[in-house]
């Protein structure tokens, strides 16, 4: 699989050799969502929280006589249907934790880097030494050509740089070893240096399993 590189001036300059089961395997969308539902939900505080009309304060007391008055019989002014009440089905604190199989994540991601190479929305950069300022790199990003919100995913660079990238609007910042389907798939382009491509074949080329295309 061949992945494009681009320097500084946005240009073509060469295309390096990357791992065919990480960067050319079959697009699974089943997958992808099934591990995508899991992230999401686990994103979830789970804190939402109302009262039934046990824990209501008040309503002890019965508002009016049983019989007699022409309205519906009532025990307490803290019932669902009364203005005050409690809630019937209201949320309570829960957790909403998926648990998903680490080779179901590995899969799932390479799916979805694959999927970027095929769509032209992956790009290998060179970032050379002296551009640690924020507004070179936020030109240099646009000289891509690159839609936004873009993802970079950086090893081996400096704190300097890093703190730049941080500065620029809708470009985030992820190493290569936390990277994961939510955010490849929610970004619309990528960029990574060569060596968190290598990064990324050293970690996960030998634990997957994924289909590789078939050739035409």
């Amino acid at each position: 699989m061949k992945l494009i590189t681009k320097n500084i001036q946005g240009q073509l300059v060469k295309s390096i050799d990357a791992s065919n089961r990480i960067f050319g395997a079959k697009w699974n969308p089943t997958l992808v969502h099934q591990v995508m539902v899991g992230q999401l939900a686990n994103k979830r505080q789970g804190t939402a929280s109302t009262k039934t009309r046990a824990e209501v304060a008040g309503g002890g007391a019965k508002p009016f006589r049983q019989k007699g008055t022409g309205r519906a019989r009532a025990g307490s002014t803290r019932s669902p249907i009364w203005r005050g009440g409690g809630v019937t089905f209201g949320p309570k604190p829960r957790s909403y934790r998926k648990n998903t199989p680490h080779k179901m994540k590995v899969n799932s991601l390479i799916s979805a880097l694959s999927q970027k190479v095929r769509d032209k929305e992956l790009l290998v950069i060179e970032i050379p030494d002296g551009l640690d300022k924020t507004g070179p790199i936020s030109q240099y990003i646009d000289s891509l050509g690159v839609n936004k919100p873009t993802l970079l995913v950086l090893d081996g660079c400096n704190e300097t740089v890093l703190r730049s990238i941080k500065n620029i609007p809708r470009v985030n910042l992820m190493p290569s070893n936390l990277l994961n389907t939510l955010e490849v798939i929610r970004h619309s382009s990528i960029l990574m240096t060569l060596e968190s491509v290598r990064n990324i074949e050293s970690i996960w080329d030998k634990n997957t399993n994924a289909e590789e295309p078939e050739q035409s």
